[in-house]
């Protein structure tokens, strides 16, 4: 399936660079999965919806071992269009995250909330999470950092 894809989008890319017709449309993977919707003349980049984050990026600094921490990440539908949130992923099981998969209508604003659990865990800790939603580019990057101390 993979496979497919790829060498679908690769088509896609040759045919619409050889074409005589000097349109500058962004191609993306939605060619692929939905040709009619990215054909469509009011599929631009002026049409899509837009995260803007408040911060990509916190540090919990020191905490005990054992401590379960939270963060809150907001953003912002900056773009044109409903924002979805498919799919939020972390870099660890000791990270867990929670969202709303409820469409975010153009100038509403949105969270992405982190709970690290710090068990186990000693020292210096860097945690990715990955936010894949319908903007372009797909998906997001925030990190989490912490120092976890033993308690004494």
């Amino acid at each position: 399936m993979v496979k497919l894809r790829l060498f679908l989008l690769m088509f896609v890319v040759v045919f619409f660079s050889c074409s005589s017709n000097n349109t500058n449309k962004k191609i993306t993977s939605d060619i692929i999965s939905n040709p009619v919707t990215a054909s469509d003349e009011s599929y631009s980049d002026e049409n899509m919806p837009v995260i803007k984050f408040e911060t990509t990026t916190h540090d919990f600094g020191l905490i005990l071992q054992g401590e379960k921490v939270s963060y809150t990440f907001k953003f912002k539908n900056t773009g044109n269009k409903d924002l979805i949130i498919k799919e939020v992923s972390t870099s660890c099981g000791c990270t867990v995250p929670k969202y709303s998969s409820k469409p975010i209508e153009p100038g509403k604003s949105g969270e992405v909330e982190v709970i690290f659990d710090s068990s186990n865990r000693t020292g210096k800790q860097y945690k990715t999470v990955t936010v894949w939603s319908n903007c372009q580019p797909s998906k997001t990057k925030l990190q989490i950092t912490s120092e976890i101390v033993i308690p004494k």
